[in-house]
C-alpha cells in the first residue's frame, strides 16, 4: 500500500511539471493593416536607432546657439620652483604668467608659488558666422529625419507588401483545398461507378494521382504562407509565434479599390524629400564657407590672485607663497582677420558650388524618376481594375462549365480526360480573379508610394 502511494505521488508530481512546462501559446489575435503600419514603427529596433540618431543631430543647432554663451575658466595651481624660476612660474593653457621681483644672481633654493583665476572669453559678435552654423545645423537635422522618414517609409511598404502576399496566398489556399475536395469527390464517384462497370479501373487511379497531385500542391503553398508569416513577424518585430498572426483586413482577394483621384504630388515622397534636404545642407555649407573670411571679434577678461614665496626685497619667505596676497584683473577685445585664407577659401567656395549643383542636379533626376513611376503606376492601376472587373465572368462560366462536364462524366458521356481539364482550368480561374485583385490593390499601393502618403492606401481597406 505505501508503494502504490508513493507511486501516485510521483506520477502526480511529474505530470504537474511537465503541465509547468509546457510551451504556452499567446491568443491568435487580429492584425489590421493600420495596426501593422503602427507596429512597424514602434517595435523594430532598427528604426528606434534611426529615431535617435535624428534625434542626435537635432543637439547641433543648440549647441550652434551656445556658441553665444561666454566661456568661463576657473582654476588654482600650485607648486615649487626654484628662486631663479618662481617669478615666471606658470602652467601652459590657463593662467597668465605670475609677476615677481627681479634677482641678480642664480640661487636654486625651492620657493612655493601659487595662483587662482578666472579667464572669460566672449564671442557677442560674429559677423553672421554663427547664423550660418546654426543654419547648416538646422539643414541636417532636417537631412536626420528625411533618413527617418525614409526608414520608417520603406518598412512600411515592405509590411503591406508582405501582408498583400499573405492575403494573395491564404485565398490561394482556399482554392487548392477547394480543387482538392473537388478531386477527392470525383476519386469517390469513380470508385462507385468503377464497381458498377461503368468507368473502366485506370480512372481510379488517374483520380488518385490528381488527388495526390492536389495534396502536394496545397501543401507548397502552406509552406509558402508560413515563410512570409514568419517575416511578417520579423518586420513588425513581434515576440509571439507567427501563428498567433491573424490576418483581420482580407477584401484584397474579393474586392477592387474604389480610388479614383489621380492628381497626386511627388514632393511627399521621403526619397524626394531626403534628397531636397541633402541639397539644402549643401547650400547652407556653402553660406558658412562664405562667411568664414571674415573678421573674428573676441572679449577677453581675467582675474586672478597669485602668492609668491619671494618677497619684493628679494628674501625668502615660503609662508607667502600659500596666500594670494596680490590681485590682478584685465579685460579687452581682440579682432582678428584670416588674411591670406582668402585663396583657401575660394577654392572652397568653387567646391561646394560644385556640391550644390550636383546635389540640384540628383534632385531633378529624382523627380523625373518619381513622376515617371507616378504615371506607369496610374496606368497599371487603370489596367488592373479593368481585368479585375472581367475576371469573375471567367470564373462564373468556368464553374458552370466543370459542374456540366462532371454530370456528363457521371452519365458516361465524356472521359477522364475531359473532366480533368474543366477541373484545372477552374482552378486557374479562381487563381486569375484572387491575382487579378491582388494586383489591382497593389498598383494603388504604387500610387501610394510615389505619392509618399501610404494613406491612399490604407483609406481604401477602411471603406465597405
Amino acid at each position: 500500500m505505501r508503494l502504490f502511494s508513493i507511486y501516485w505521488r510521483t506520477l502526480l508530481s511529474s505530470t504537474s511539471v511537465a503541465w509547468m512546462i509546457m510551451p504556452c501559446h499567446a491568443q491568435p489575435r487580429a492584425l489590421s493593416v493600420r495596426e501593422a503600419l503602427s507596429l512597424v514603427q514602434t517595435q523594430q529596433p532598427q528604426l528606434q536607432a534611426a529615431r535617435e540618431r535624428a534625434a542626435a543631430a537635432g543637439y547641433n543647432t543648440n549647441l550652434a546657439r551656445n556658441t553665444l554663451v561666454p566661456d568661463l575658466t576657473a582654476g588654482y595651481q600650485a607648486g615649487y620652483a626654484t628662486f631663479n624660476n618662481v617669478t615666471g612660474m606658470s602652467y601652459p593653457g590657463l593662467f597668465m604668467p605670475i609677476s615677481g621681483p627681479p634677482v641678480a644672481s642664480n640661487t636654486y633654493d625651492l620657493v612655493p608659488g601659487t595662483a587662482l583665476t578666472a579667464l572669460l572669453k566672449w564671442s557677442p559678435l560674429t559677423f553672421g558666422q554663427r547664423a550660418a552654423a546654426i543654419d547648416k545645423a538646422a539643414a541636417q537635422y532636417k537631412l536626420a529625419n528625411a533618413e527617418y522618414n525614409d526608414a520608417v517609409f520603406r518598412q512600411q511598404y515592405a509590411v503591406l507588401s508582405t501582408y498583400l502576399d499573405l492575403v494573395y496566398l491564404k485565398r490561394l489556399l482556399a482554392s487548392l483545398q477547394a480543387n482538392a475536395d473537388r478531386t477527392r469527390g470525383e476519386l469517390q464517384q469513380s470508385l462507385a461507378l468503377a464497381k458498377e462497370g461503368l468507368r473502366p479501373g485506370i480512372d481510379t487511379i488517374q483520380f488518385q494521382a490528381a488527388l495526390a497531385q492536389s495534396e502536394i500542391d496545397l501543401l507548397g503553398v502552406q509552406r509558402t504562407f508560413i515563410v512570409q508569416t514568419v517575416e511578417l513577424s520579423r518586420l513588425l518585430a513581434s515576440p509571439g509565434a507567427p501563428e498567433d498572426i491573424v490576418l483581420s483586413d482580407t477584401l484584397f482577394a474579393i474586392s477592387t479599390p474604389a480610388f479614383s483621384d489621380t492628381t497626386l504630388s511627388i514632393t511627399g515622397n521621403p526619397q524626394y524629400g531626403w534628397y531636397k534636404a541633402k541639397k539644402d545642407v549643401s547650400f547652407a555649407s556653402l553660406k558658412e564657407i562664405q562667411r568664414s573670411w571674415r573678421p573674428h571679434l573676441d572679449v577677453w577678461a581675467n582675474v586672478y590672485g597669485r602668492g609668491s614665496g619671494i618677497l619684493a626685497n628679494g628674501t625668502i619667505n615660503k609662508a607667502e607663497g600659500w596666500r594670494l596676497s596680490h590681485d590682478n584683473y584685465g579685460a579687452g577685445f581682440q579682432l582678428s582677420f584670416p588674411i591670406l585664407q582668402f585663396s583657401r577659401t575660394t577654392l572652397l567656395k568653387k567646391q561646394y558650388r560644385s556640391f550644390l549643383a550636383a546635389d540640384e542636379a540628383q534632385l531633378a533626376q529624382v523627380s523625373l524618376d518619381l513622376g515617371k513611376q507616378m504615371e506607369t503606376a496610374h496606368r497599371n492601376y487603370q489596367q488592373s481594375r479593368l481585368i479585375a472587373e472581367r475576371i469573375p465572368t471567367v470564373t462564373c462560366a468556368q464553374q458552370l462549365a466543370y459542374q456540366g462536364l462532371q454530370l456528363s462524366y457521371d452519365n458516361g458521356l465524356i472521359d477522364y480526360t475531359r473532366l480533368e481539364q474543366a477541373r484545372y482550368h477552374l482552378l486557374q480561374a479562381e487563381i486569375a480573379q484572387a491575382g487579378a485583385y491582388i494586383q489591382a490593390w497593389r498598383s494603388l499601393l504604387d500610387m501610394a508610394v510615389v505619392a509618399g502618403r501610404l494613406s491612399l492606401f490604407t483609406d481604401q481597406v477602411s471603406q465597405p
